[in-house]
């Protein structure tokens, strides 16, 4: 029999993480199962894709599937079971069913057709519930869903990587490659953990890339997202792969150019600007109806910049390579500033080695205090 070590909620959480890759857009939930006698664990489980079941079911399933009794036992979950029919039933119907005698969570859910209604439930069926270990990791493992369910709009990651003196391509626009090959599969392994990548019509022209993930396993392929203002994405581009949701935002109406793509299987989309452009705080809350929790960008400095001028960014991706590379194309065109206190202030929240590249994950200050 497996045991708890270092504690059930901790290994929870190791089976949330589980589910980094599988559970978007539903949250990554991990879900063990104890014994009300001796606190073995004798059930695990993880948030499936979506439509499938949820992590108590499937700690539910691996307590049957080794002939335990689940009567009285402790669940220990990552996030408040769900209380209303969604893709799936209600998971707190299913542990109340099961005879579950103690639910310990991790953080409520944020969704307002969840929002403490799991925990009243439980509880209101006799169920004695605590809510509390674990919520900090557990947030943070659902950045994306917690920024969705609140903030109605994706959480964004931009992406760079660059020479230590902060060149991302040298002016004759070669930039493949600045970083190590450890550096890009470590970018691939970011990529698929998001909703949606986002990339500029600019680097669609320059690089037609395919900006999927080819460097890690993955079970599912990210949606793409183009901000595309006059509609000229190619009908031959890389990025149109079967199977693989395409979004292109525009702004200025080109109806038999539209017609075409959505032909490719592109969803176009118009959220027009006053200025002829893409109004990029509009499309985030479109997208945000979209289900993307996570939205990874890898763009140009051109749309890198207004991203960030227009405060839609809240953390960096940053990979540095050991080398100077001089004047080149930058990682992102905004300002000038007319004062240093002007800057867009950031905390760093993990430095990293990756082959010979540094790896720099930094938040927007206070941009998680929602």
């Amino acid at each position: 029999m497996r045991h708890t070590s270092p504690s059930a909620s901790d290994l929870a959480l190791d089976w949330a993480g589980r589910a980094l890759l599988l559970a978007p857009p539903n949250p990554r939930v991990g879900c063990v199962l104890t014994s009300g006698q001796d606190g073995t664990v004798i059930g695990v489980g993880h948030t499936q894709r979506t439509g499938g079941p949820h992590a108590e079911i499937m700690a539910l399933r691996d307590a049957a599937a080794q002939g335990h009794s689940v009567k009285g036992a402790t669940a220990y979950v990552t996030l408040e079971p769900c209380s209303h029919h969604g893709r799936t039933p209600p998971c707190c119907d299913a542990l109340i069913a099961a005879g579950i005698g103690k639910v310990v969570v991790s953080i409520q859910d944020p969704n307002p057709l969840v929002a403490g209604q799991g925990i009243a439930r439980l509880r209101a069926a006799g169920i004695d519930v605590e809510v509390g270990p674990g919520a900090a990791e557990s947030r943070e493992l659902n950045i994306g869903f917690f920024s969705r369910m609140i903030r109605k709009t994706p959480w964004v990651r931009m992406k760079m990587a660059a020479s230590l003196d902060g060149t991302t391509a040298l002016d004759n626009g070669q930039s493949q490659w600045i970083t190590s090959p450890e550096a890009r599969a470590d970018g691939h392994a970011w990529r698929a953990r998001a909703s949606a990548v986002l990339t500029g019509i600019g680097t669609v022209l320059q690089d037609n890339p395919r900006l999927d993930v080819r460097e890690v396993a993955t079970p599912r392929q990210p949606h793409l997202v183009v901000v595309d203002s006059r509609l000229q994405t190619p009908l031959d581009a890389h990025l149109f792969i079967p199977g693989r949701a395409c979004i292109i935002y525009a702004a200025v109406p080109d109806d038999a150019k539209k017609m075409a793509l959505e032909a490719r299987g592109a969803t176009v989309v118009m959220r027009p600007d006053a200025h002829g452009k893409v109004d990029l705080a509009a499309m985030m809350k479109d997208l945000g109806t979209r289900e993307i929790n996570e939205l990874h960008v890898e763009a140009g400095s051109k749309l890198n910049g207004s991203l960030i001028r227009a405060g839609l960014v809240d953390e960096f991706l940053l990979y540095l390579a050991p080398k100077l590379l001089g004047p080149g194309q930058g990682m992102a065109s905004f300002g000038p500033l007319q004062s240093l206190s002007e800057a867009v202030a950031l905390e760093f929240k993990s430095i990293d080695r990756v082959g010979v590249d540094l790896r720099v994950l930094a938040r927007v200050a206070g941009r998680d205090q929602f």
